[in-house]
């Protein structure tokens, strides 16, 4: 039995928790090493495109059907503002930014949601919440003020991509929890998958590919969509439906420390000083307004946490 953070998980549990953050953590690996030959439009719909197909061809091995009746808009905004923007603006980034910058950058999502629904559903922000919301903003400004000779106006353009990108999570977060009709996790983001690869075909011809990628970048795309996206995907569907999606949601705290190994081993990225201040600032100020306390890592809980939600 392991604790993090205050949450009862049994072995495997808990090995899904370390594996799911070290997926994502190198998906922004994958989207460095692909995206100057990609180019950002031509990468994320690759990366759709096989996260999609990989998803349809567990749905018929499942013999699951997806929702499709009246939700066809649904998945569209779902894909728009969870997938096709975001993941754009990510892509675009990345041909600046560190893995490990783009890794805390992805990581105040929760922070920018919060703020969102305080001024979108009026929903009501703890003191607790504020002093999150102050550090997730300190954090990003700290991990720029302390090595302001490293930044140009590039790097300052591509960090207000990344930032704006984890704004789009806060929306499509927002919506899914108001949503009128309860789509299924699974058909969400199936659904919003096979919309996004729609979105994103009007501009492939203007935003063309910058040079024949080699192996190893097609490799990194196609690992980037059927692992790091798909496979993922139903990994995290599995952990929410054993501890729940707000117990889930602690793979947020653990991201940026799997992406920031990964950047070293891989592509020899040094963890400056700036940013190993941001990442703990911003880490920080997302427990508070997730309601996640460092100091609960140190309490014990008698029992396991009964499952909140199925799929």
């Amino acid at each position: 039995m392991y604790r993090y953070l205050g949450i009862s998980m049994t072995n495997k549990q808990f090995f899904l928790l370390l594996l799911l953050a070290a997926i994502w953590g190198a998906s922004f690996l994958l989207i460095r090493i692909a995206v100057d030959s990609f180019a950002p439009v031509f990468l994320i719909e690759a990366r759709v495109l096989f996260a999609a197909l990989s998803l349809s061809i567990i749905a018929l091995l499942m013999r699951r059907k997806v929702m499709v009746k009246g939700l066809v808009g649904h998945y569209f905004f779902v894909g728009l503002f969870n997938s096709a923007i975001p993941w754009m603006l990510f892509a675009y980034a990345a041909q600046t930014l560190t893995v490990a910058m783009l890794a805390i950058l992805n990581a105040t999502a929760p922070i920018w949601g919060s703020l969102i629904g305080r001024f979108w559903h009026g929903e009501r922000i703890s003191r607790q919440g504020w002093c999150g919301l102050g550090l997730g903003i300190l954090g990003v400004v700290l991990m720029v003020g302390l090595a302001p000779n490293t930044f140009n106006a590039e790097s300052l353009v591509a960090l207000l991509a990344a930032t704006f990108a984890a704004f789009c999570y806060g929306i499509a977060t927002n919506y899914t929890k108001h949503v009128k009709h309860k789509v299924p996790g699974f058909d969400t983001s199936h659904g919003s998958l096979w919309a996004t690869v729609i979105l994103l075909v009007p501009l492939l011809p203007f935003f063309p590919m910058n040079q024949i990628p080699s192996t190893d970048e097609i490799l990194a795309v196609v690992l980037l969509g059927i692992v790091c996206t798909g496979i993922a995907l139903i990994f995290y569907f599995d952990l929410v439906a054993e501890i729940g999606a707000a117990s889930a949601l602690s793979v947020t705290f653990l991201i940026p420390g799997f992406a920031a190994i990964w950047g070293y081993v891989v592509l020899g990225e040094v963890l400056t000083l700036n940013v190993l201040v941001g990442i703990i600032t911003v880490l920080l100020g997302t427990m508070l307004v997730t309601g996640f306390s460092p100091m609960r890592f140190l309490k014990k809980r008698k029992g396991d946490l009964q499952p909140s939600s199925k799929l």
